[in-house]
C-alpha cells in the first residue's frame, strides 16, 4: 500500500483550488468576488505545475560539489527539472498584473455604475 506522499497532497490541494476558483467565478455576482476567485485559480494552477515537476529523491538545480559528487558524471540524473519551476514564477508575476488589471476595471465599473452587481453591467450584453 502506497502512502499519500507530499506530492499528491500538493497535487490535491492544488485540484481543489483549482476547482474552488472556477465555481467561483461562475456563481459570483460581485466583481471583486470574482476577481478573487480567479487568484485562487491561478494559484491552485500553479501549486499543479509545481507539484507535477516534483521528483521524490532528487535536489533543486544548483550544481554544486554535493550533486556532482553524487551523481558522479551525469549531473541531470540528480536535479529537478527547472522549467516548471520557472513557469510558475512567471506566471505568478502574470498573474498579478491580471489581478491589478482586473481591480483597476473594477474601480473604473464601481466610479460608473456605483455597483459591483455584474448584472447591472448590461450594455455589451447581446
Amino acid at each position: 500500500m502506497e502512502y499519500i506522499t507530499l506530492g499528491h497532497m500538493s497535487l490535491l490541494l492544488g485540484i481543489s483550488l483549482t476547482v474552488i476558483g472556477f465555481w467561483g467565478i461562475l456563481t459570483q455576482k460581485n466583481i471583486i468576488k470574482i476577481i478573487l476567485s480567479f487568484t485562487i485559480a491561478d494559484a491552485g494552477v500553479n501549486i499543479v505545475i509545481v507539484s507535477l515537476g516534483y521528483v521524490v529523491g532528487k535536489t533543486a538545480p544548483i550544481i554544486d560539489n554535493a550533486v556532482v559528487q553524487e551523481a558522479g558524471r551525469n549531473v541531470s540524473a540528480s536535479v529537478v527539472d527547472p522549467i516548471p519551476q520557472a513557469l510558475v514564477l512567471t506566471s505568478i508575476v502574470i498573474g498579478f498584473g491580471v489581478t491589478a488589471l482586473m481591480l483597476a476595471f473594477a474601480m473604473k465599473m464601481f466610479t460608473a455604475k456605483k455597483t459591483l452587481d455584474i448584472n447591472q453591467f448590461n450594455e455589451l450584453k447581446w
